[in-house]
């Protein structure tokens, strides 16, 4: 059965050993520390019995640790370089220049601002890191709420309960067409236009209120939508364009860098209007490294509103 010691030892109990046995001799040990050498004495000697083995052979003319004693003096090494870190370590967390934030993205973000807000962040921030991953509106809404989410850029319908916003792109839609489709060669075209041609979009559940939009966009053209596939996420309908399998939506800051096979016309007259957001959760003080990352995003300080 392994021995317990009899009763906890202190931090300071590590530091006046380390010192003596740095310097195998109890008086250099006790000027080091400013202590004197009886007191220093008894402190080894209870560090001794509550670990219950001697830890120093003392001599008149020489002290050597014993292998209990070498044992602890290599685990308390690093461990009292730790210590001193830990200062400068808390420090660097309260002022946000090291943590994690963990953060989601639709694809409109990244193909528009959030690249920049990545370069600049990292520029500014190399102890911080990101955790990004790709996700759906409705989803990131929720893990937002839940705690489970620092941060997202995603596209709002009206106000969450807890959640903050600042709107970050604000665009019409125009649509993409494979480049070898005769409407691509048209301007300026009109959603009426493309009555005949299937369109691919996403799930509603992902994003009821753009979902909703685009169908009001068509009403308002007097036509029903085709809808040939629903995917997610927003690089496979691009993909379904490229194989011409029909047309989908896409701002003009999110058409810049197209393939040659697909060609960006912008639409005159009713369409779907794009809304990109960085939202957080509400809170008096958002920890530290969330703070330096809404601060590049453009959201810092928080905004009065919670709408986008």
């Amino acid at each position: 059965m392994p021995r317990e010691y009899q009763f906890p030892f202190e931090l300071r109990h590590l530091v006046y050993f380390h010192e003596v046995a740095r310097h195998l001799h109890f008086r250099k040990a006790g000027e080091s520390l400013s202590l004197a050498q009886p007191a220093l004495s008894r402190q080894i000697a209870q560090l001794e019995r509550a670990l219950g083995t001697p830890l120093f052979l003392r001599s008149r003319r020489r002290v050597e640790l014993t292998p209990a004693g070498r044992a602890l003096a290599e685990r308390v090494e690093p461990l009292l370089r730790s210590l001193q870190r830990l200062p400068r370590d808390v420090l660097a967390v309260a002022d946000g220049e090291v943590g994690h934030v963990r953060v989601a993205f639709t694809g409109l973000a990244m193909a528009t601002v959030l690249p920049r807000i990545l370069r600049a962040f990292h520029r500014r921030h190399p102890g911080i890191r990101l955790e990004l991953t790709e996700s759906p509106t409705s989803t990131q809404l929720a893990a937002l709420q839940a705690g489970e989410l620092a941060c997202g850029f995603f596209h709002p319908d009206a106000p969450t309960p807890g959640i903050r916003t600042r709107l970050l792109l604000r665009e019409r839609n125009g649509v993409l067409l494979p480049a070898t489709d005769p409407l691509a060669k048209r301007m300026p075209l009109r959603l009426r236009d493309l009555a005949a041609t299937p369109f691919v979009l996403f799930p509603r559940a992902h994003n009821p209120g753009f979902y909703d939009r685009i169908l009001a966009a068509f009403a308002s053209s007097g036509i029903a939508p085709r809808i040939a596939e629903e995917v997610w996420p927003r690089a496979n309908a691009i993909g379904l364009v490229r194989a011409g399998m029909g047309a989908t939506f896409m701002t003009p800051s999110e058409a810049r860098h197209l393939p040659p096979e697909v060609a960006f016309r912008p639409l005159r007259g009713p369409t779907p209007e794009s809304r990109l957001v960085v939202g957080w959760r509400q809170s008096p003080a958002p920890e530290p490294a969330l703070a330096a990352f809404l601060a590049v995003a453009g959201a810092s300080p928080p905004p009065p509103r919670s709408t986008a």
